[in-house]
């Protein structure tokens, strides 16, 4: 093979044959889109469908310049520079088949950290439409115990007090908002892309609690006149690996310093609630609807809730992909258990979704042996996930009276997990979870009181109240402590012997 081609704007036209590549004059394009948080899933998705909709030669208002806020962004920040913001998308597909596409819908990248300012000049351009968000849960900076705005953390005091230094993303959008406003130039879209229910709801929540405390002539003007969509968003994407990056440079014959890694679907529902105009991305396959609600329980707690179960299952056995826990029979059957058991039955109805062929490409899915993801990506942040993604099945089974003997060794399992952070044969577990200290005190209280795990409020809420759960979960947090070998467990609820 010939000596690798580095990824450029330049060398578009030198690319292998089979590389996809934008063809559409990128030196045109507008940044209608601010993006903060240039993480991998916001270029497997909405950049994709940018770029798509970009190449149909629909969109040339809707380029995107990448945010980062933390000196953390600023290695990817100086890596796409260089490749002129090109990166390629690696689509593996189950049967092994790959598809390399080169998206050039990011056209621009700043660093708030470094020059606020340019960050709040570029939202507050008439240029910009739309303002969206990857930060990750931890990144709406809730207050756990309230589920208000945190004005304890200290950025957002900084915040307070240093509109055009701010740290926190709701002090960039506040800034520029009130630019906006006073130049009389119409506000733009605030659109969370993060994997959360409700994220519109909650982004608006949390801008408007920060802006009242600030600015509250401001609050009133962001309550008339911004939009926050609510959207579900889905494509699993795992982190990037050195394997990637030499695959590209050593079996495709580029190089890029950053890839990107995804499967082949893709999904993206959002209500169509917008400022100031926004990209047909219908035309690429996106869905707009009135109400984005069933569709994202549905995904919430059939996919993401899967993975919880299939992440701290699967970790305590000894795995350490998604894919390697479904090529096991038993678990494969325990997630379908599930899923029909006790997910389904307390799920709203979902227009145009057939909920057993939904469950069975999700199967197909995480059965794909060509994305390994993780179970330490997957088990992130477990403390935030749980809540959302498997306790309210639990809750909304005990009021029915329906099954919950399969979500709830899910969470003896979690108790085990965080209470001695090894697999059943003693491999040291990778936990990472902001309140992982916490829940090792507590779960380390299991062998003196089954409960003590429970009592951690802003995780479980009352559960530790609700007796029909406490008298299930004492008795499997029992056995998996005498006996840690997770799949006998599983296998006898499968058989009904437990």
């Amino acid at each position: 093979m010939k000596d690798a081609i580095s990824l450029n704007q330049n060398n578009l036209h030198q690319l292998p044959d089979d590389v996809v590549y934008p063809e559409y004059n990128r030196s045109e394009l507008k940044t209608g889109i601010v993006h903060v948080g240039v993480g991998g899933f916001h270029r497997s998705h909405e950049a994709c469908y940018t770029d798509e909709l970009l190449g149909l030669g629909m969109g040339t208002d809707w380029g995107i310049c990448g945010v980062g806020v933390r000196a953390a962004d600023r290695k990817l920040r100086d890596i796409l520079k260089n490749q002129d913001f090109l990166y390629t998308l690696i689509v593996k597909h189950t049967d092994g088949k790959i598809e390399n596409r080169v998206i050039g819908s990011l056209v621009d990248f700043l660093m708030g950290c470094d020059d606020p300012a340019s960050v709040i000049d570029r939202m507050a351009s008439p240029e910009t439409k739309i303002v969206s968000l990857t930060i990750t849960e931890g990144g709406y900076n809730v207050d756990p115990a309230t589920g208000e705005f945190n004005f304890d953390n200290p950025d957002a005091k900084h915040d307070l007090n240093n509109p055009l230094q701010p740290k926190l993303v709701f002090g960039y959008l506040s800034s520029a908002l009130r630019k906006r406003r006073d130049a009389k130039i119409p506000a733009f879209t605030v659109q969370s892309c993060d994997n959360i229910q409700h994220n519109g709801d909650l982004t608006r929540k949390m801008l408007l609690g920060f802006v009242r405390e600030q600015d509250p002539e401001l609050a009133e003007w962001i309550e008339r006149e911004v939009c926050f969509p609510n959207a579900m968003v889905d494509r699993i994407t795992p982190v990037t690996t050195a394997a990637d990056m030499d695959y590209l440079k050593n079996q495709v014959g580029m190089r890029d310093g950053w890839p990107v890694t995804c499967e082949p679907f893709s999904q993206w529902v959002i209500e169509d609630k917008f400022s100031n105009g926004r990209p047909g991305w219908e035309a690429v396959g996106a869905q707009f609807v009135p109400d984005v609600t069933p569709y994202e329980k549905m995904k919430l707690r059939l996919l993401n809730a899967g993975h919880t179960v299939l992440g701290i299952l699967g970790s305590i056995h000894g795995f350490e992909t998604i894919d390697e826990c479904v090529s096991d029979e038993l678990f494969a059957k325990y997630l379908r258990a599930f899923m029909d058991s006790e997910a389904t039955p307390v799920l709203d109805a979902v227009d145009g979704v057939d909920l057993d062929d939904y469950k069975d490409t999700l199967l197909e899915r995480f059965s794909n042996p060509n994305i390994k993801d993780n179970l330490a990506r997957i088990c992130l942040e477990s403390s935030s996930k749980l809540p959302v993604f498997l306790i309210p099945t639990i809750t909304e089974n005990l009021k029915q009276g329906g099954s919950i003997k399969y979500a709830t060794l899910v969470i003896a399992a979690w108790c085990y997990y965080s209470d001695k952070g090894v697999s059943k044969d003693g491999e040291q577990l990778e936990i990472v979870d902001e309140m992982k200290d916490a829940l090792h005190r507590a779960a380390a209280g299991t062998s003196k009181e089954k409960l003590a795990f429970l009592k951690v409020e802003s995780v479980f809420g009352d559960l530790v109240q609700r007796k029909s759960f406490t008298d299930e979960y004492s008795r499997m947090v029992g056995k998996l402590y005498e006996n840690p070998d997770i799949t006998q467990h599983m296998q006898a609820l499968l058989n009904g012997r437990e």
